[in-house]
């Protein structure tokens, strides 16, 4: 995994709050119109027919299998390095929030634990949208697609992974880590279910500090070794 800006989590963290990981795109942030912008404008640059309506409708995976609809294998790279150059001018602006996002993350840091964003998203554009809304995680980490997220969730002993895509529940799952789903993106609630999500959250993150208020009860008062939480839907 390549270095980030996070303090190293030790075992002495482990007494305090815990760790929550968040996903980005349609999970803290609403990057449609961005999106869409800077699609709008990498096509107008190349000459290339790109649905940007379409792809917004899509978000999640890694910008190169977007990409790949739309461009030879060849040019792919090149689009892509193009598209993330153009992202900070066209795409972080327009992008406000989720609802309930800034509360979420508010939640995690009052309860003495860490919030961390892992996503697929290039990460100094990440850093961009999370700057701009005055969203402050205590680590970022970028580039990290589905199971791949694990990797990042180990490093910082997340005990939960907060996301709105069926690989978002992989990335949880894989790395041990509870899966609380918000169905406010490409995936209704019933795919994150059948994924297995642990918990989906059908009013988005605005239910989430409820959820996680309930969630620190159980662990503090869950005896040694037993899981953290149990499967429900909160809406």
């Amino acid at each position: 995994m390549a270095p980030h800006d996070q303090q190293t989590r030790t075992h002495a963290d482990e007494g305090r709050g815990p760790t929550v990981g968040f996903d980005l795109d349609m999970t803290i942030v609403d990057t449609r119109p961005g999106i869409r912008a800077a699609y709008e404008a990498l096509s107008a640059e190349t000459g290339t027919y790109i649905d940007a309506a379409l792809t917004v409708t899509r978000l999640g995976p890694p910008l190169e299998q977007e990409l790949a609809h739309w461009f030879p294998d060849e040019r792919i790279a090149e689009a892509a390095e193009r598209y993330r150059e153009l992202y900070p001018r066209y795409a972080i602006a327009p992008s406000p929030a989720m609802p309930g996002a800034r509360q979420a993350v508010a939640a995690v840091r009052e309860s003495g634990g860490r919030a961390v964003v892992v996503t697929a998203k290039h990460e100094p554009n990440a850093k961009l949208h999370l700057e701009h809304l005055g969203i402050e995680p205590d680590a970022v980490a970028g580039w990290l697609w589905a199971e791949a997220k694990a990797e990042a969730l180990r490093e910082f002993g997340a005990s939960v992974y907060v996301g709105d895509h069926t690989g978002d529940v992989r990335g949880a799952r894989t790395a041990g880590a509870l899966s609380v789903a918000v169905p406010t993106g490409p995936c209704d609630a019933e795919e994150l279910r059948e994924a297995g999500a642990d918990v989906v959250l059908t009013g988005g993150l605005g239910d989430f500090p409820g959820w996680f208020a309930d969630y620190c009860s159980r662990r503090q008062n869950r005896p040694r070794g037993a899981e953290d939480g149990s499967s429900r839907d909160a809406g």
